[in-house]
């Protein structure tokens, strides 16, 4: 999830736990640790300008539940034993406010579609239950107010209970935006198996910044299919089909760099050629056509593909600006309400003539 969205809940966490008398120096430390694992891009930079290494390691160690609850306890002994403060005065209620301020933060992140190694350094996929956007009032603002309450009233009663009202309103949300994701999922198979592809690999995800709209992305032999759906939507999906070149995704399926972003997106990805490169798409992150994350990987040398370093092709994202943002809002206000509106992706390029000639 986005920093804010961190600061606020390990703020509200913190102060939850830790005694009144402490509860805004609990907001302070909360909010600190919340955004903490997120400064592992940091030290990564110092070692590696490999984009797909950069991508696919960010949400690894800083983000494991066996690492951070060894540094959990690390702050909390170093506090206790040598800040003969708050922590020293109230060391049981800190030790918890430190770790459960540190463990939500991989926990929330893991709602997001982008990947969360929760289980580093086990060679397991990352974690991605893909049931939030990664920027979304519907859970910030809940825990925002309640922190900023909690900072005025301090010790009073009402502080705890708007804190304790945050994090019900806040977990509630998620809980929410699983029984959507699960509704949409249940269609998407649906529709799926009426076209023969019952078996094919699918993820759903919400459009920005709501658990309204969603989007459906299925794996074929010779590309993908993608579809929305709203959680209002009574009639099938109809998914439209888009090509990848599958073929040379498997001739260069022993390359590194393919291989760990693969394993990093579980196979959801766009191959094209472009001058002689081979270039792999994420298409969890984005709108067709345009993806967050695209990477040149390798080079067409004869009939067999090269390994390169890779490189991050620039975003040409089809939204830019404020108002390109009203008219993501104002496109997917109307698919919500209406379900033979146009796909968001079209109502986007029909406002913009330069991303229909891309």
């Amino acid at each position: 999830m986005d920093s804010i969205s961190q600061i606020v809940l390990g703020g509200a966490i913190a102060a939850a736990i830790a005694p009144a008398r402490h509860r805004r120096a609990a907001l302070l430390a909360g909010a600190a640790l919340g955004t903490l694992p997120d400064l592992d891009s940091l030290p990564l930079l110092l070692f590696t300008d490999n984009p797909v290494t950069l991508m696919t390691v960010h949400r690894s160690f800083s983000h494991s539940l066996f690492v951070l609850p060894l540094v959990g306890w690390l702050i909390w002994w170093l506090f206790r034993r040598y800040g003969k403060g708050r922590v020293a005065e109230s060391p049981i209620r800190w030790f918890w406010a430190i770790q459960l301020a540190l463990i939500t933060h991989p926990l929330l992140d893991a709602f997001t579609v982008y990947g969360t190694q929760l289980l580093w350094p086990l060679p397991s996929a990352p974690v991605m239950w893909s049931s939030v956007f990664i920027i979304d009032l519907g859970y910030t603002l809940w825990l925002l107010l309640a922190c900023g309450v909690a900072w005025f009233a301090c010790e009073k009663k009402l502080a705890q209970a708007a804190l304790v009202v945050g994090l019900a309103l806040s977990s509630a949300y998620l809980g929410w935006s699983l029984l959507a994701k699960a509704q949409v999922d249940k269609e998407a198979e649906r529709a799926l198996a009426a076209q023969g592809l019952g078996d094919a690999p699918y993820f759903s995800v919400p459009m920005p910044f709501n658990t309204l709209l969603w989007r459906v992305v299925a794996m074929t032999p010779q590309g993908y299919v993608e579809a929305e759906r709203s959680v209002l939507d009574q009639g099938p999906m109809h998914f439209r089909g888009y090509p990848s070149n599958t073929q040379a995704l498997a001739e260069a399926r022993d390359i590194p760099a393919v291989q760990r972003l693969t394993w990093f997106n579980r196979g959801f990805m766009r191959a094209q050629v472009q001058a002689d490169r081979l270039v792999l798409s994420d298409l969890r992150m984005g709108l067709e056509p345009d993806y967050n994350f695209s990477f040149e990987v390798a080079q067409r040398q004869g009939p067999q593909w090269q390994a390169i370093a890779p490189v991050q092709q620039e975003w040409a994202a089809l939204v830019s600006g404020w108002e390109g943002v009203r008219s993501l809002f104002l496109a997917m206000w109307q698919r919500i309400w209406n379900e033979s509106a146009q796909p968001v992706n079209d109502s986007l390029r029909a406002r913009d003539p330069a991303a229909e000639r891309r």
